[in-house]
């Protein structure tokens, strides 16, 4: 993500300034699983989609793969310094605090009919939807527009209109890939981003670096896509109800938030660690957000002709 500037989190930490480098390969401190990791969850996704997914789409793997890290890439710092408009509208999109929910509302808050209704229900609890985020609305939102998408390919007879249409599905389905990538982080539905947070009886860390150290340190030094590839089910799944699998989906991110915590108590996450647990969680981490964009993906397309 994108998970760095929370405005109304200045107050448990200070927000780092975000700097994106000049160069596609490197990635920003605090967003989400960096380039890298993006990279190979997009080109994982797409590889193992299964063969009745239309041609111009499976063909499209090395785009869909440039695509996914694109969000964070428009947080740009020297755009940011010349109008915070497009940074400060995106930020609550690439992440959840579930925490800051009450518990006995969290489902009927997710029920609400689109956005504006949830922000509505947060301000009525007392809540800043900037700093609860809105990331399921995100990803909800943008595969219903993938699938209107297919729906109009489904239909057009102009092969000349259908290569247009083609070309703005895989850029939005690419899009998708970001925020559904981002989801299968813990760290991006949970308040404790970037280093525990409150009461802390378990002594875990609190050094504002995790993050970092965590999705771009460890993941660039010791992931590569063949260790995700294997995780993947092979057998594509499909929902009609894509707001219950997108919430079932970043609910279960959250529950591995003291996980995460645990084993890098035990072994630091960063650059230096090859300790095979935390490699094994990362590993299962990147695969769970392809295996979740495949079929998000694939459930566009077969409900598109119903």
């Amino acid at each position: 993500m994108s998970h760095s500037c929370r405005p109304s989190r200045v107050r448990r930490a200070a927000c780092a300034a975000l700097s994106l480098s000049a160069t596609l390969l490197v990635a920003t401190e605090l967003d989400a699983w960096g380039e890298s990791g993006h990279r190979m969850i997009g080109l994982a996704a797409a590889q193992s989609l299964p063969d009745d997914m239309p041609a111009f789409f499976r063909r499209a793997a090395p785009t869909l793969s440039y695509l996914n890290p694109e969000p964070d890439r428009w947080r740009d710092r020297g755009e940011r310094d010349k109008d915070a408009a497009l940074d400060g509208a995106a930020s609550p999109d690439h992440f959840m605090d579930l925490e800051l929910i009450p518990a006995e509302r969290l489902g009927s808050a997710l029920a609400a009919p689109n956005r504006l209704a949830f922000i509505d229900t947060l301000h009525i609890l007392g809540l800043d939807p900037v700093a609860v985020g809105l990331l399921p609305w995100r990803i909800v939102e943008m595969n219903q527009t993938v699938r209107v998408e297919f729906r109009l390919w489904r239909a057009a007879t102009d092969p000349a209109m259908k290569r247009m249409i083609e070309a703005r599905i895989i850029n939005d389905a690419g899009i998708l890939g970001h925020y559904v990538a981002d989801g299968s982080n813990p760290t991006h539905m949970s308040i404790h981003y970037n280093g525990w947070n409150g009461a802390n009886a378990n002594g875990y860390a609190t050094d504002k670096r995790l993050h970092g150290r965590f999705e771009s340190d460890f993941v660039d030094a010791r992931l590569r896509i063949q260790d995700i590839r294997p995780l993947i089910e092979r057998q594509a799944g499909v929902s009609a109800d894509f707001r219950a699998s997108t919430i079932a989906y970043l609910k279960q991110s959250n529950a591995l938030v003291e996980r995460l915590y645990q084993l890098d108590k035990a072994a630091p996450f960063g650059a230096a660690n090859s300790v095979g647990a935390n490699k094994a969680f990362t590993a299962e981490r990147l695969a769970a957000a392809a295996q979740m964009l495949r079929d998000l993906w694939y459930s566009a397309y077969v409900t598109s002709g119903g």
